[in-house]
C-alpha cells in the first residue's frame, strides 16, 4: 500500500537520523613531549627561590628534557651553577639566552622589562600575585600571546592547591620568627619576649585567618606559650584548626567591635586571610590600628593579595618595616624566601611530577586539556584573558578556557 510505504520510509529516515550511532571528533592522545624549560635568575623583590632543585634538574634532563639556568639563578637558595651544570642543565648568561626556552618556569611575575623577552606560543609558570598585579603585565602577556598559568591558582586532584599549601606551611612556621625579631629591643620593638615565662603574663597574639598559614603560625606561637585569638568568618574553619591543634583558645568571627577590643591588647597581629574571588579585604581599618599599642607589630602575610589590614603597605627584604600610629608593620610579599633552600624543595617537589605528568600527557596545551585542577591555573592563554578575577580588577573581557579548549578539538 501506498501508504505504508510512506510510514516505512519515514521511519527509516527518523532512525537513519537521530538513532544511528553518529560520528564523532575523539581527541587523540599524542605521544611523550620533550620540554625546554628556562629557570631565570629573579630580579624582583630580593627573591632567592629558584622552581627546580639541581636534582629534580637531573630527573628532568633523564627524562630527556632541556634545561637552561641563567647564571647565579640558584644562589639565593645555596645552589650553585657547578651543580645545576652537573646534574645536566645548560649554564646561559643572559636573560635573552634563557627566555629562548618554550616553558619559562619563574618565582615572581615577570616584570615589565621581562616580558620584552616572550614570544608567541611560550608558556609561563609563576606567581600572580593579584595584590599589586597591573594591567600592563596582562597586556603584554595577551599581546605576546603566551600561555600564562598563575601556580597560585593551580590545584590537586582533591580542590587543593598545594604550593599555596606549601609556601603557606613555610610562611605560618616563619612568622613567629619574624615575630620574635621585632618584638625585641635592639629591633625597635616592645622589648618582650615571644611567648611566656613564670611570673610574666604571655604575649597576646590575634591572628586573622584560619587557614594553613594560621594553623602553622599558632602552633608556633602555642609551643612558645603565647595567648592566641584567632579571627575567621568561617565557622567550619575556626573548628578545624582547634581540632588540629588540639588546643582550647580564642576563636570567633571577624566582628568589628570584637575585633578591635581584642587589637588593643594585641602585642602582635598576623594577616593571614585570603583573597575570596579576587577581591582583598581590609578586615583591620586605620582606626584599628590607631588605637593599638605603642610598638606592636603588624604582620600582612596577605599583603601579596592586597593585604587585610588598611594601613600595609608592601615592603621588601631590603626595608622589611615601616611604622604607623607608632606600630611597626612587617609586609614582606614573598617571606618563604627568608628561607629559601627549603621553599625551592618544597616548590621543586610539587613542579618536577608535574612537569613530568605534562610530558605523558603529550604537551602543555595537552595537559591543561585533560586535567581541570590544573586548567584552573591558566589566566592568559593564546591571547586571550580566561580569568574572571583578573578580568573584573581591570574592567576587561574574559572568555572561558573550557570553551577555547574545546573549540580546538
Amino acid at each position: 500500500m501506498p501508504g505504508t510505504e510512506k510510514k516505512k520510509s519515514g521511519f527509516e529516515a527518523l532512525a537513519k537520523s537521530s538513532l544511528y550511532p553518529q560520528e564523532e571528533m575523539l581527541k587523540v592522545k599524542k605521544g611523550k613531549k620533550a620540554f625546554f624549560i628556562g629557570l631565570p635568575k629573579e630580579i624582583s623583590l630580593q627573591e632567592n627561590r629558584i622552581s627546580l632543585t639541581p636534582d629534580a634538574v637531573a630527573l628532568l634532563v633523564n627524562h630527556g628534557h632541556e634545561v637552561s639556568v641563567e647564571t647565579k639563578a640558584g644562589e639565593g637558595s645555596k645552589f650553585s651553577d657547578k651543580q645545576y651544570s652537573e646534574a645536566g642543565a645548560k649554564i646561559v648568561y643572559s636573560p635573552l639566552e634563557v627566555y629562548k626556552a618554550d616553558i619559562i618556569l619563574k618565582i615572581e611575575p615577570p616584570t615589565v622589562e621581562e616580558l620584552e623577552y616572550f614570544r608567541p606560543g611560550q608558556t609561563l609558570i609563576s606567581a600572580l600575585q593579584m595584590g599589586y598585579l597591573g594591567s600592563e603585565r596582562i597586556n603584554a602577556l595577551l599581546k605576546k600571546r603566551v600561555t600564562a598559568l598563575a601556580y597560585e591558582f593551580i590545584e590537586d586532584k582533591v580542590g587543593g592547591m598545594p604550593i599555596v599549601r606549601a609556601m603557606s606551611e613555610i610562611a605560618g612556621s616563619t612568622v613567629m620568627l619574624i615575630a620574635a625579631e621585632y618584638l625585641s629591643t635592639n629591633k625597635g620593638g616592645r622589648g618582650i619576649i615571644l611567648g611566656g615565662i613564670t611570673g610574666v603574663p604571655p604575649t597576646r597574639v590575634v591572628i586573622i585567618g584560619a587557614g594553613t598559614v594560621a594553623e602553622y603560625g599558632a602552633r608556633a606561637a602555642l609551643s612558645l606559650g603565647a595567648e592566641i585569638q584567632v579571627f575567621d568568618n568561617h565557622l567550619y574553619k575556626l573548628r578545624r584548626i582547634k581540632h588540629t591543634l588540639g588546643h582550647q583558645f580564642y576563636t570567633s568571627t571577624i566582628d568589628t567591635v570584637t575585633l578591635s577590643e581584642c587589637l588593643k591588647n594585641a602585642d602582635v597581629v598576623i594577616g593571614a586571610l585570603r583573597a575570596e574571588k579576587g577581591r582583598a579585604r581590609h578586615v583591620v581599618s586605620e582606626e584599628m590600628v590607631s588605637q593599638m599599642k605603642r610598638d606592636s607589630l603588624i604582620i600582612d602575610l596577605s599583603i601579596d593579595q592586597g593585604g587585610c589590614v588598611a594601613t600595609s603597605e608592601i615592603t621588601s627584604h631590603a626595608n622589611p618595616v615601616f611604622r604607623k600610629y607608632d606600630v611597626i608593620h612587617y609586609c614582606v610579599p614573598n617571606v618563604a624566601s627568608r628561607v629559601a633552600n627549603t621553599a625551592t624543595t618544597a616548590l621543586s617537589n610539587i613542579f618536577t611530577p608535574t612537569i613530568l605528568r605534562a610530558s605523558e600527557e603529550g604537551g602543555v596545551e595537552e595537559m591543561i586539556f585533560a586535567h581541570k585542577w590544573f586548567m584552573k591555573g591558566v589566566y592568559t592563554y593564546k591571547g586571550n584573558l580566561t580569568n574572571e578575577s583578573v578580568a573584573r580588577k581591570f574592567d576587561m573581557k574574559f572568555k572561558n578556557i573550557e570553551l577555547l579548549l574545546a573549540a580546538r578539538v
